[in-house]
């Protein structure tokens, strides 16, 4: 038991798992969230960044990639990216698909971060950061737990 301990404090929580409950147990909730640490979503729409000159673009991609290089340091970074403008298609329940929507009718998310952290309040922090780094607000929403995923 003490091996496991120590295995434990390295954060070796693979080993201990294997070692408490069998390698089956192990493979079987090896994709399995254990803790209910909320995930947050902090987009912002198609259309924030156009106030941005080409010129300036490369230096805000820049300090966004550096904003999630310390996301992915810090352990909350989940995934991100930016999203085409809109090269969406919309595929209905009956399989028909059309064309996405229309910028003039509905807003659309132009980027995205997925953080899991401790707190809303340490979410807008991170949509803070991202702010300031785009140039643009960000809008932050708790994504819904889902055990099956």
């Amino acid at each position: 038991m003490n091996v496991l301990r120590s295995e434990l404090a390295a954060g070796d929580t693979k080993r201990v798992y294997q070692a408490i409950r069998g390698p089956v147990f192990f493979e079987a909730t090896l994709n399995t969230r254990f803790d209910e640490m909320p995930r947050y979503l902090i987009s912002f729409d198609d259309g924030s960044m156009d106030h941005i000159s080409n010129d300036d673009l490369p230096a805000v991609g820049e300090s966004a990639h550096a904003v999630a290089r310390e996301a992915k340091a810090a352990g909350v970074w989940i995934f991100g990216g930016g999203v085409h403008r809109q090269q969406a298609s919309i595929v209905s329940p009956d399989g028909t698909i059309t064309g996405g929507p229309v910028p003039e009718k509905k807003a659309v998310i132009g980027g995205f971060s997925i953080v899991e952290v401790a707190s809303r309040e340490e979410a807008l922090a991170w949509a803070g950061k991202f702010a300031e780094a785009c140039r643009c607000a960000q809008e932050v929403r708790e994504i819904m737990f889902d055990p099956e995923s």
